[in-house]
């Protein structure tokens, strides 16, 4: 986590609690898939799905530092991919990370490949700014590289998150730091040295926006809400009409908790953010972490969440947490997420009989493994129970994300260390329990 204040102990806590669990055993995936430009190291996955078809986007980082965008797609449910396809029309020019990765999302075609759309963040003249291409021959080929609406202005942004409607219209959510920019030396400080003399933090937040955009231009790119945490990725989703956006804000008191709103007029209005679980996690800092989403077939919203827990007799830790809403105004109580060691970076599904299913990584016995969690319904309920296991203990794994077939999951993440260039790994879960 960057700019984070680690409570006292942190470092032993998750020792101990390491220590004491044991790895559940593997899915056992259907098989493994990997992905990779040669002699670059390959990271920041992200993957959608629409059937059969799957497209994954990645960064692959070159010696010198110049990063480029690929995209690869499966025809067959993640079972093969054809080779890399470069996005990015400019050598070297994105700029990504485990939070901000190359977004990408598929609008739905009868009789033909879906649509393809990967928006990144990459450098501006005056700061970061957002870009984004298309491709309408099954990732053969994209467009020329587009800025998207609204996103050239001073200061950084980015953090991203795009859904696209049943039209085939593409929108995007992000956190952008456009008025921070007019104070530098606070911007540089926001990112916490100890001591005294920093800025307050809330006050700061307010200048930190969450702007969303209409990739098309048909809706002026607008703020929809400030205060919002400065570097926690986003989660945008749309569903018949309406659009639901999450993400981590900044409450009195430094806390740092989930917000939602929705939209249900295509992103020109949103309702008045509300709190999704009162965890009151306290930092001056950001955790780099931010909440993942789905919409099921019933219109409830299910979210899920790393936050900073205190349980009687051990040390503080992160943990993760679900929530559902029916009617966007109110969240269930939060329940826990079985997890080992310390999990990060959550994403979320639903596999074709509508069960949900998250995945994150957690560091146990000295290594990160991407782990799995399924709710025990045929159906997701506002109560589901979660069974979680190790998709591969012998693999270090980071960043994972996952997207629906027909027959189970398909789940992608960055894997690799000091000793070899990391790859993707993607894995196929049919038996999910």
């Amino acid at each position: 986590m960057t700019g984070i204040t680690k409570p006292a102990g942190w470092a032993g806590g998750v020792a101990a609690l390491c220590a004491a669990v044991t790895i559940a055993a593997s899915p056992a995936p259907e098989m493994t898939t990997t992905l990779a430009v040669p002699q670059r190291s390959n990271a920041n996955v992200s993957m959608a799905a629409d059937g059969a078809f799957v497209a994954v986007a990645w960064s692959a980082a070159a010696s010198s530092g110049a990063t480029d965008i690929f995209a690869a797609v499966s025809a067959d449910g993640g079972r093969a991919f054809g080779a890399p396809t470069r996005v990015n029309d400019v050598d070297g020019d994105a700029r990504v990370t485990g939070e901000q990765p190359p977004r990408v999302s598929l609008a739905h075609r009868r009789d033909t490949a879906p649509g393809i759309t990967i928006v990144w963040t990459t450098k501006g003249e005056h700061g970061t700014t957002l870009m984004d291409a298309q491709s309408t021959d099954g990732g053969r080929t994209f467009t020329r590289v587009a800025r998207v609406p609204g996103s050239d202005a001073a200061g950084n942004r980015g953090w991203e998150a795009i859904a696209t409607d049943s039209r085939g219209a593409v929108d995007a959510v992000w956190l952008d730091h456009r008025e921070l920019a007019q104070g530098a030396a606070e911007m540089s400080a926001m990112h916490h040295e100890p001591g005294g003399g920093k800025p307050d933090g809330v006050a700061m937040a307010q200048r930190s926006k969450l702007f969303f955009s209409a990739l098309d231009g048909s809706i002026a790119p607008h703020p929809i809400t400030g205060g919002v945490c400065y570097c926690c990725k986003t989660a945008l989703v749309s569903s018949d009409g309406a659009l639901y956006a999450a993400w981590r804000q900044v409450y009195p008191g430094n806390i740092r908790d989930i917000a939602f709103t929705l939209s249900k007029d295509g992103g020109r209005t949103f309702a008045p953010p509300v709190r999704v679980s009162q965890d009151k996690w306290v930092l001056e800092g950001c955790p780099d972490d931010g909440p993942s989403m789905v919409v099921d077939r019933t219109h409830r919203i299910h979210v899920v969440w790393p936050t900073l827990l205190q349980e009687q007799g051990q040390e503080p830790n992160l943990a993760l947490f679900y929530a559902s809403s029916l009617d966007g105004r109110s969240f269930t109580a939060r329940e826990r997420i079985p997890t080992a060691g310390t999990p990060h970076h959550p994403q979320m599904a639903l596999d074709g009989a509508g069960r949900i299913v998250v995945v994150w990584d957690e560091l146990a016995n000295g290594m990160r493994h991407v782990a799995v969690a399924r709710a025990g319904q045929e159906r997701s309920t506002a109560t589901p129970t979660f069974t979680r296991e190790v998709i591969d203990s012998a693999q270090p794994g980071i960043y994972p994300v996952v997207a629906p077939v027909s027959d189970g999951v398909v789940v992608a993440w960055a894997s690799g260390g000091a000793a070899s260039l990391s790859v993707i790994r993607v894995a196929r879960l049919t038996n999910l329990r």
